[in-house]
């Protein structure tokens, strides 16, 4: 250990905030999780929350090694939908170990949302739809980056991204193929409300083998 630390217990603790706008029952909340996550979303519109889309996305290799990045929540139906390069590291994990969990944290409202399923892969026609509605500098980024792989410099994205304006300069750049979605659907959800004295309600859903919700709650 390092006999002067640069960030040191008294540091951190002071950086405690105490939680105390909402509280969160089982009567709060509804039958279906889904429709949970949408009010809450909702709320967040509501309160101008800074990128409430942002999700954490935790992912894991064959042999179990994990790994966690920031993704944009991009659809929610009967999952959660994402997009992104399929030869990239995130897209290995989900390759190899088609598992995964989200972390929604919504601070101005004192709020967190965990969500853990299955990955599948969305549609080509889902894919095609969603590439073809993203601005095109956008479009041009993702079909430019070989994401996750080793490269020699900045020069060589700007080199790719300068190459497709001049090849699509009309835009209507074509989605790559390995370019789109993954939807993952959900076993287990947790709702969480921050509370005063770290005593933060939590409730959780799980899918029963019946496939139906139980609604329960968790110690903090």
């Amino acid at each position: 250990m390092p006999s002067d630390p640069i960030l040191s217990a008294a540091d951190l603790a002071r950086l405690r905030i105490e939680y105390q706008q909402r509280s969160l029952t089982e009567t709060d909340v509804d039958s279906d999780p889904i429709r949970q996550f949408l009010r809450w979303f909702n709320e967040c519109l509501s309160a101008r929350a800074h990128e409430p889309n942002a999700m954490t996305l935790a992912t894991c290799d064959a042999s179990g090694a994990p790994s966690a990045r920031t993704v944009l929540l991009k659809g929610v139906d009967t999952g959660f939908v994402f997009y992104t390069n399929y030869l990239s590291h995130k897209a290995r994990d989900l390759e190899q170990n088609p598992r995964a969990a989200l972390v929604f944290w919504w601070p101005e409202l004192e709020r967190q949302v965990r969500v853990e399923g299955q990955i599948s892969k969305t549609t080509e026609a889902e894919s095609d739809a969603y590439f073809a509605s993203r601005p095109r500098d956008s479009q041009i980024g993702s079909a430019a980056s070989p994401q996750s792989e080793v490269i020699a410099s900045r020069q060589v994205l700007e080199d790719q991204a300068r190459a497709l304006r001049e090849r699509f300069p009309a835009g209507n750049i074509p989605r790559p193929a390995h370019w789109g979605g993954y939807r993952l659907l959900p076993r287990r959800l947790e709702f969480w409300q921050g509370r005063p004295s770290r005593l933060h309600d939590r409730i959780e859903y799980i899918r029963d083998p019946a496939s139906h919700w139980i609604i329960r709650r968790l110690a903090p």
